[in-house]
């Protein structure tokens, strides 16, 4: 029988566990990373805080060059570097979409903004951002309907409605794609397919910062409020730590500050928000190790198959429950059963001449809540 390791694999195996810096790899010194600095630098961005690294079990992130106290500024990028639809309408692009009725979504100008830079290749002036981003994610919408089939009932439902609605946009979107054939001589067809418009959904799904833009005429009255952030998305996300992230109107930059310390050589997390563990695989392809908002999502046909099978009155508190959207996104989790699922249980277990009172009490803690 083959060895699964000898006593160097194991002393290897103790230093890391003595010395967890070792496992750390500085990627600063990559081509790609020594282009994305001087792009930086030319919009008036150095960082003395922050390198790119590679780190076990997170992968790709920035590392602390010095300790970080609380409350200091970990990154400040300037307006200059980040790309947002006000980038998109002062591009090539701008004339187009404001020709084009009705007026695109805020989403549809940066996706086709990112598809149309990432064909030019050398000649984009974006390049050296999108030479940094991921080829392929791993949320749920890009896997393999077999590899999704594995997944979580709820999750599985909604992994496959986000599937529909991303397969729903690039159909809708095709009208302005044609619109956009002058500027290329190769059919649009074949640089606006779905795999394309899927990587730049995912990637502004993914990447983007919140940053509110004022509303313009020639972008349709959905919400403005992306901006992809060049170097500030290798941050990581933590769900144990604590940081402010904002966009200045002062200074012109979007920063974040770090609610809590880092030592040197660590890795600098930001905190995308109290997710559970199905909300980051849906949104954002990754699940974290020992998530503390890690929650089960009670489905309903777990909730009615430990009640009693002779209750007459199952489908009427079922479809009260519906009527008051409590069938959905019931959760237990570390600290028990979430307040939404034990109210659709307290509803489940009342007896028939209870019925009624259940309803408003139901109508009153959703109202409540």
């Amino acid at each position: 029988m083959k060895k699964r390791g000898g006593r160097t694999s194991r002393i290897r195996r103790r230093k890391l566990l003595r010395n967890p810096e070792s496992s750390r790899v500085n990627e600063s010194y990559k081509p790609e990373f020594i282009e994305l600095k001087k792009w930086l630098k030319d919009r008036k961005f150095e960082d003395a805080n922050l390198i790119p690294a590679r780190f076990p079990g997170t992968g790709r992130g920035l590392m602390s060059k010095t300790s970080l106290q609380a409350g200091q500024m970990i990154i400040s990028l300037p307006e200059s570097c980040l790309l947002t639809t006000d980038t998109v309408i002062r591009s090539y692009l701008g004339a187009y979409i404001a020709k084009w009725q009705p007026p695109p979504s805020p989403l549809l100008a940066l996706c086709a903004f990112l598809v149309s830079e990432k064909h030019a290749g050398n000649q984009s002036p974006w390049k050296p951002y999108l030479e940094v981003l991921p080829e392929a994610y791993t949320c749920p919408v890009c896997l393999e309907p077999e590899v999704v089939n594995l997944l979580p009932r709820p999750l599985k439902a909604k992994a496959r409605e986000q599937r529909t609605h991303v397969r729903e946009f690039f159909t809708s979107s095709r009208g302005f794609f044609s619109s956009l054939q002058p500027l290329f001589s190769q059919a649009v067809e074949s640089i606006f397919s779905h795999s394309a418009l899927l990587w730049a959904w995912c990637t502004v799904n993914t990447r983007a910062v919140y940053m509110k833009r004022p509303p313009r005429p020639c972008l349709s009255a959905e919400p403005d409020t992306y901006a992809l952030a060049p170097y500030l998305d290798l941050l990581n996300h933590s769900p144990r730590v604590q940081v402010k992230a904002a966009f200045n109107e002062e200074t012109r930059c979007y920063e974040i500050r770090t609610a809590t310390s880092c030592r040197k050589h660590e890795e600098v997390f930001i905190c995308y928000g109290p997710h559970d563990n199905h909300r980051l695989l849906l949104e954002y392809g990754f699940v974290p190790v020992r998530n503390p908002h890690a929650c089960v999502y009670v489905s309903e046909d777990t909730l009615v198959k430990y009640l009693p099978s002779t209750d007459k009155q199952m489908n009427k508190k079922i479809s009260i429950l519906k009527d008051h959207d409590f069938i959905e996104n019931l959760t237990f989790g570390w600290d028990g059963p979430s307040w939404r699922l034990l109210t659709a249980l307290k509803l489940l277990c009342l007896e028939a001449e209870e019925l009624d009172s259940g309803r408003k009490t139901t109508a009153r803690s959703q109202h409540e809540k």
